[in-house]
């Protein structure tokens, strides 16, 4: 029986060693030499200050922003230590009274918007840090953004087709822009 336990002991002291040590610092040496940007969080950085990452959604509240979904990750949303959804279900009335007030505030910050107020702009994501919106979504808030800039809506609209990543792998998922790096490139063009 002692020789089973140490067989036992000796297997468990590999496994953990293999598992718990070599196999993760292996994997992070590998991602760290090829592709460095993206281990590291796929960080953004202007004049070398780190502004986001481009995996993280950010509020953007300002008029001259496109705005992202809203989020319920931490108590004022977008805390990517606390990624998580609201776990509110349809028939809760804080979730229905948010998407409300949600709502009233996207059409009065967007008198000349046509058509309806995208869901995805009232409604979290399940991460809460979402950072991408559909291309609809932010063409919905184009008359806003080129109020706000002074800029004509066709070179807003032509900034954020330009932008538009498809579908993964030619299949998966949807069309999306990345609103930080949108909001990003149209400081960029103003300076």
């Amino acid at each position: 029986m002692l020789k089973e336990l140490k067989i036992a002991a000796l297997m468990t002291v590999v496994t953990l060693v293999l598992t718990g040590l070599v196999y993760p610092l292996a994997v992070t040496g590998l991602s760290q030499v090829l592709f460095p940007q993206k281990a590291n969080g796929s960080l953004v950085t202007v004049d070398g200050r780190v502004v986001g990452s481009e995996l993280i959604g950010q509020s953007f509240r300002e008029a001259r922003y496109f705005q992202g979904r809203p989020s319920a990750a931490g108590p004022d949303g977008y805390d990517a230590s606390a990624s998580s959804g609201s776990n509110l279900g349809p028939t809760s009335q804080k979730l229905k009274d948010r998407v409300a007030a949600d709502h009233e505030r996207l059409r009065a910050e967007n008198p000349d918007a046509a058509g309806p107020v995208p869901d995805e702009l009232v409604t979290a994501s399940g991460s809460g840090l979402d950072p991408h919106l559909s291309p609809q979504a932010l063409l919905w808030q184009i008359p806003r953004l080129a109020a706000a800039r002074g800029v004509a809506a066709a070179d807003l609209r032509a900034l954020v087709e330009a932008r538009i990543a498809g579908r993964t792998f030619g299949f998966l998922g949807e069309p999306r822009v990345n609103v930080l790096l949108l909001n990003l490139e149209l400081d960029r063009r103003r300076e």
